[in-house]
């Protein structure tokens, strides 16, 4: 036959040759009277591979390549396909056909083992039929030792090599579904030092009738791909998790966490100790650079690794590879041979035995810098996985270190901030109210969160002329130092106003200004819209309560109304005008008045008590009644009890808390008499004071008393308007008041040697711990004060 005809013969039960056909003379020159009798096995060149030995002894079709030797000794390729055959007495016999492959087929099979990509073909068992040269490269053994094997079985079928866990489902998978699959194995190949991901590709060999008879493998390294995915996922996951919190100590736990979790065995992270303190110059200007242990995480329970504990301090020697990589301001990649060790563990004796007995043998070392700074430094260990950290591990290290130092300066800045902020609201909030007759104060002052910082709440409580008291809580919108700078102005702003003695309305009105200026002026600073005002807010409620008619005005400004706990212990809240925010403008502000039986109790409060992420301002209004309700109980108890179901861990705005417990000034305690209009009064109304006084036991003040109710009342009849009225009210001091209708103020003057009058109130400021003016519905009153013997008490 010709060069590519099909050749024929007959092998029995024993493998010997029974039958010889012209064209397998013509294949491989040998005649039957040569070949006939004799083993099939010595026309091979070697041995049967084992897919044919595999399917021969099932009594099973097998078809594959095999060369055979020429009778002139050359080598000759054939394609063989073997027939199983059952003669008379049950004994299976083969027919075998064999033809010399065409060229293209030949072209295909060089193109299949010079491939540099791993490829293998599986028959309908899931076992190897071919393998190229780079699948020998991978699996590390020749394709002899392959064929009739799964890929990634032990050399003797008993187990699965690391990394094929699940191939034979997948190859099972594309058997019966005729579809590609894709499957990801890890692998080291010989003389390799780490492993390899490969991306397999399962492909189903059909017939022409579409008929799965096998199974095609491609392998594909995909190691730098796979490492590209894991540091974007590993750097998209640590936005999430490393900076959760404006806390140091906990972003750098959250660096070491994430580390730990992905490349690394044992990680520490060292700040610097200014860096803890939040200064704003972490780098000293010489010596050492300081660290304090911050975080360390091991994949060992309880660190054991740990040389030096959480919190210490220490330093690092310049010539360590921590100290190699600060000096450089860049990472490090170390190996743990003999001369990174002994620049390592140099006096540090612990180190040393540590490497020795956790078998620590890579390191990384990574500044954390910012903004140009160096703030700190993490150290980064392999003991349990084998291999070493790579330069890619180091660029992750690197890409996660520069995130968490951001982080940590944010927070450095932030925690600086917060304490400037805090303390500046600190030294402007009253911790300790006077004593004073008209009320008894407890309060409370809780700042927000570390992640929303320090806010503009605040409270006051301002003693006012006739005993009276004024109660006040603001708050600013926003956080921070602004907030609290803007803040402690507008408290300022109120003690001013109240020292003038303005109705509420009066004075919300006047501080809506001083918000609109503050407004315009910041605008101006910094370069904003002079004319959109809005940019500095806030709320505040303004109460004035009078002791003697227990009467309490009240205004607010866009503030939460007050709650009002009458004596038996029910609570209610007021219902006033709400009035605008301040810093709005133009809009009127109105008061309310309301009698309030001694021994209520006022709450006044922010909205950050009330409203939280928890519950909205009408679950917190009821949670605040409930606190407040019911009797038998201190004020400072009952600030505690109005925090517990309020108060959260994570609360995102300032707390202020003022609790007022009014008292009545009893009847004998205030003297008023109405003061005729005529020069000639001014001796009566000297000694009613003066009878008084003796009344009280205060005769000692009689002299001072007389000469300034000589004066007042003097200066209402002259220069003042009918009716006159004098009125004494011994409280914490004594105070002397005369009202008359004129809204005319009364001014102290420089008067001249020669003048007659113009001394008067000069006299009053000389003998009065102090004196003012305040004006009213019906004209104006005079006030001043004295104050009372040591030995006398308030009954």
């Amino acid at each position: 036959m010709g060069e590519h005809g099909v050749a024929s013969a007959a092998v029995d039960a024993r493998g010997v040759v029974v039958a010889w056909s012209t064209g397998a003379c013509d294949l491989l020159g040998y005649g039957p009277e040569e070949v006939l009798g004799r083993p099939a096995a010595e026309l091979l060149t070697g041995s049967l591979p084992a897919p044919a030995r595999h399917r021969l002894t099932r009594r099973a079709e097998w078809h594959g390549t095999l060369v055979t030797r020429h009778r002139d000794g050359h080598r000759v390729e054939l394609e063989l396909v073997a027939h199983p055959l059952t003669d008379a007495a049950g004994e299976t016999q083969w027919f075998v056909t064999a033809t010399v492959p065409e060229p293209v087929a030949r072209l295909r099979g060089w193109a299949l083992d010079q491939l540099p990509v791993p490829i293998a073909l599986f028959d309908r068992d899931g076992l190897a039929v071919a393998t190229n040269s780079a699948m020998e490269d991978v699996m590390g053994r020749p394709e002899k030792d392959l064929l009739g094997r799964r890929v990634g079985e032990s050399v003797d079928g008993t187990r699965t090599l690391p990394g094929f866990e699940g191939f034979d489902s997948a190859v099972r998978r594309v058997l019966r579904s005729g579809e590609s699959v894709q499957y990801e194995a890890w692998l080291r190949a010989p003389g390799e030092t780490r492993e390899h991901a490969w991306l397999v590709s399962l492909s189903p060999l059909k017939d022409d009738l579409g008929a799965v008879r096998g199974i095609g493998l491609v392998a594909l390294d995909s190691t730098e791909q796979f490492l590209a995915r894991r540091r974007l996922t590993v750097v998209n996951e640590s936005g999430g998790r490393i900076g959760s919190t404006l806390d140091l100590s906990r972003t750098a736990e959250e660096l070491a966490e994430v580390c730990t979790d992905y490349f690394a065995d044992f990680v520490i992270v060292d700040l610097l100790d200014s860096v803890l303190a939040g200064e704003e110059a972490p780098l000293p200007a010489a010596g050492p650079l300081l660290f304090r242990r911050t975080a360390q995480r091991s994949v060992l329970e309880g660190c054991p690794e740990a040389v030096i504990p959480v919190g210490s301090r220490h330093t690092y020697d310049e010539n360590s590879p921590p100290g190699r990589a600060l000096t450089r301001g860049r990472a490090l990649l170390f190996d743990v041979d003999d001369i990174t060790r002994r620049l390592w563990v140099a006096g540090t004796p612990a180190r040393d035995r540590s490497i020795d007995v956790y078998g620590i043998h890579s390191l990384m070392a990574v500044p954390l810098r910012a903004r140009g700074v160096t703030l700190g430094l993490s150290l980064l260990a392999r003991h349990r996985t084998p291999e070493p950290f790579t330069e890619d591990d180091l660029m992750l290290a690197e890409e996660l270190a520069a995130r968490a130092a951001v982080c940590v300066d944010n927070a450095r800045r932030y925690t600086r901030e917060h304490a400037i902020a805090l303390g500046l609201q600190r030294s402007l909030l009253r911790h300790h109210a006077p004593r004073q007759a008209a009320v008894e104060i407890a309060s409370r002052y809780r700042p927000a969160s570390s992640r929303a910082g320090i806010g503009g709440d605040w409270f006051d409580v301002i003693p006012l002329s006739g005993a009276r008291v004024a109660l006040v809580v603001g708050d600013v919108v926003g956080h921070g130092v602004q907030a609290s700078a803007t803040m402690g102005r507008l408290r300022t702003a109120v003690r001013t106003l109240a020292d003038v003695d303005l109705a509420p309305d009066e004075l919300l009105t006047q501080l809506d200004d001083i918000v609109l200026r503050l407004d315009t002026e910041t605008a101006a600073d910094g370069g904003g819209d002079t004319d959109s005002p809005g940019e500095i807010g806030a709320t505040c409620l303004y109460a004035v309560y009078d002791p003697i008619t227990r009467q309490c005005t009240m205004a607010r400004a866009g503030h939460p109304p007050p709650a009002l706990v009458t004596p038996d212990g029910e609570v209610e809240f007021l219902d006033l005008p709400t009035g605008p925010p301040l810093g709005v403008g133009g809009l009127p502000f109105e008061t309310a008045e309301c009698v309030l039986a001694e021994g209520s109790v006022l709450a006044l409060y922010t909205d950050g008590l009330v409203q939280t992420a928890g519950h909205d301002m009408g679950e917190g209004l009821t949670l605040l009644r409930e606190a407040l309700g019911g009797t038998g109980r201190t004020l400072e108890e009952t600030c505690d009890a109005v925090l517990r179901p309020l108060l959260t861990d994570r609360s995102a705005d300032d707390i202020a808390l003022l609790l007022a417990r009014t008292h009545g000034l009893a009847a004998d305690r205030v003297a008023t008499w109405d003061v005729p209009a005529d020069p000639t009064s001014v001796a009566q109304a000297r000694k009613l004071a003066c009878d008084q006084l003796a009344a009280w036991r205060l005769d000692e003040l009689s002299f001072v008393t007389e000469l300034i109710v000589s004066e007042l009342v003097t200066n209402a009849i002259r220069y003042g308007d009918a009716p006159v009225r004098l009125r004494l009210i011994r409280d914490d001091t004594l105070i002397c008041e005369v009202s008359d209708s004129s809204s005319t103020a009364p001014h102290m003057r420089r008067a001249r040697a020669f003048d007659e009058g113009g001394r008067g109130l000069l006299l009053v400021a000389q003998l009065s711990r102090r004196w003012g003016t305040r004006h009213t519905r019906t004209g104006k009153t005079i006030w001043a004060e004295q104050t009372l013997p040591d030995a006398t008490t308030v009954p």
